[in-house]
């Protein structure tokens, strides 16, 4: 095909630098348009970075937000659409309060499944990337951007549905992003031990039960990426008021990442395309349409 396109959808700014960002600055390298849709402005994000724990910074942090998702979106080599809901929040408490009126996990589905339909029919992907059922985790809007994904990809080849939102186009194939896995985590922790040194994982690894392998049971696609891994986390201190440069995701060394773990994972949700499983390649069986 003369020119391959891949949407990646995420929930707030920093998740296209946390969630598959080696993947789609490889594509975006070799020559696939790349487009990252951010369904929210991360306007109640907690500032994660000490150093960016500022009365200023708070105040303004909506507009810093976007500023970062600039830079990063540069820095992967992708182009970038907001969708234009407001974040979610993380409630918490017991039981937890309500979400904010108008915000994306409380606004109508066909809102910004209506928005995201446009966005498809525009740039015509045969691609798209987004969360499984359970959003990676459970924030509510990583939820919300798993519903929304899976109902316009159904919905933007279909002519009966949102014909203001432009002509149908069919995306070929739906992949969910599997980052957090327990195996990659626990193969670093190893590696730490066996230069003499006290592992970040630690906390994570014996609470999480073993028998519970996402990597054994969904993955379906492994991207090898190595190369852009630090261009992934360049990306990601781009977004400085979310990400510590002295926390534990950038504590393991690139070189042993790229050693022992060279790949980004995914699971093939949908494809209107004969498929060989494993993959190796988002647009595998897509070069033959």
């Amino acid at each position: 095909m003369s020119e391959l396109r891949l949407m990646a959808v995420h929930a707030h700014p920093d998740d296209e630098s946390s969630k598959g960002a080696a993947t789609t600055a490889r594509y975006a390298a070799e020559g696939v348009r790349v487009m990252v849709v951010t369904l929210t402005g991360g306007e109640r994000g907690d500032i994660l970075n000490p150093a960016m724990d500022l009365p200023e910074v708070r105040e303004r942090l909506a507009e810093i937000r976007r500023d970062e998702m600039a830079k990063a979106a540069k820095i992967l080599g992708v182009e970038h659409r907001w969708l234009g809901f407001v974040d979610s929040g993380l409630p918490e408490g017991d039981p937890p309060p309500p979400l904010p009126e108008g915000c994306l996990a409380t606004v109508p589905l066909e809102e910004p499944v209506r928005e995201l339909v446009r966005l498809v029919r525009e740039f015509k992907p045969h691609v798209m990337t987004t969360y499984d059922e359970n959003g990676g985790y459970p924030h509510p809007d990583h939820i919300r951007c798993h519903q929304v994904s899976v109902a316009a990809f159904e919905a933007a080849g279909d002519y009966v549905l949102f014909p203001e939102a432009g002509e149908p186009w069919n995306v070929l194939k739906l992949y969910y992003t599997h980052g957090f896995l327990r195996q990659r985590m626990q193969l670093l922790q190893d590696e730490f031990a066996k230069h003499g040194q006290q592992g970040p994982f630690e906390k994570w690894l014996k609470h999480w039960d073993p028998d519970n392998d996402i990597f054994a049971k969904r993955v379906t696609t492994r991207v090898e990426c190595a190369k852009y891994f630090p261009v992934r986390d360049d990306a990601l201190r781009a977004h400085a008021t979310q990400i510590d440069p002295n926390g534990d995701f950038f504590r393991a060394p690139i070189e042993w990442q790229q050693r022992l773990w060279p790949t980004e994972e995914y699971e093939l949700a949908r494809s209107r395309v004969p498929v060989s499983l494993p993959e190796t390649d988002l647009f595998a069986g897509i070069e033959d349409v």
